[in-house]
């Protein structure tokens, strides 16, 4: 599931590629319930109304609406679920991960299933300690892939949330605050990240599960990766994280 407040931006994005078992899954994006304040970044590519999930002041440590929109999703989760995972941009990013250590610590969606998966694109933590005590007590234990752009003014905050998970797949590209478009060399490392999923799972995201996986294996090694690569894949064992740099897709 997806949260993040421009749907119909962020869904036209993810068909660049951003994740290849988009295709054979079911999605749902739910869209911010709030009207967004101040100008947007897509007007002029999107027509109004502009929705966001909720409003924050400078330092990013008070929240306005904050409540109500978990209420919202939590709801929407437990209506709409069970769901493996999350997918969101920004705010939806951030919010998804709260409600990951939400629900690990018990505090809401008590009856859903834990998420298996989790994906953030330009995500960060919240900042106010009575949240950050709750919800980033412990190491969250979800597979993740965090998207983190090079010229991105949440650059710093995203490195931050991807370190509150185990073992986390790190790509950065040389874009801004944004979906990135993707080489190859990037789509390929996700194609493996899913089939590590697969493999840890008995039940897969939806019912083609073992022909996605057979193609998404087939796919993997058909090019291994190697030294001389185009892209670095640096893997960093100690810090249990791996990562890859992405070439400027957008003006290949």
């Amino acid at each position: 599931m997806d949260l993040e407040p421009a749907g119909n931006f962020f869904r036209n994005n993810l068909a660049s590629g951003i994740l290849l078992f988009l295709l054979t899954s079911t999605w749902y994006f739910p869209d911010g319930i709030f009207p967004a304040g101040g100008k947007s970044d897509i007007e002029g590519i999107f027509p109004p109304p502009y929705f966001e999930w909720f409003q924050f002041n400078k330092e990013f440590t008070e929240y306005t609406n904050l409540e109500e929109c978990v209420s919202y999703l939590t709801e929407y989760i437990t209506s709409n679920g069970p769901f493996d995972g999350l997918l969101g941009f920004s705010q939806g990013a951030t919010l998804s991960a709260l409600l990951l250590g939400y629900q690990a610590q018990g505090k809401v969606l008590k009856e859903h299933p834990p998420m298996k998966l989790f994906v953030s694109i330009s995500g960060s933590k919240f900042r106010d300690p009575s949240i950050c005590e709750v919800a980033y007590k412990d190491t969250f234990n979800v597979k993740s892939a965090h998207f983190i752009g090079a010229k991105d003014w949440l650059k710093l905050p995203s490195e931050e949330l991807a370190t509150a998970f185990h073992n986390p797949l790190i790509i950065r590209h040389p874009q801004g605050h944004t979906v990135p478009r993707l080489d190859e060399a990037a789509t390929e490392l996700l194609r493996g990240w899913t089939v590590d999923i697969l493999r840890c799972n008995n039940r897969g995201l939806n019912n083609n599960y073992d022909e996605m996986e057979n193609g998404l294996i087939e796919n993997v090694q058909k090019e291994p990766r190697t030294e001389n690569d185009s892209k670095e894949e640096m893997i960093n064992a100690n810090a249990g994280k791996t990562e890859v740099e992405v070439l400027d897709a957008a003006k290949a």
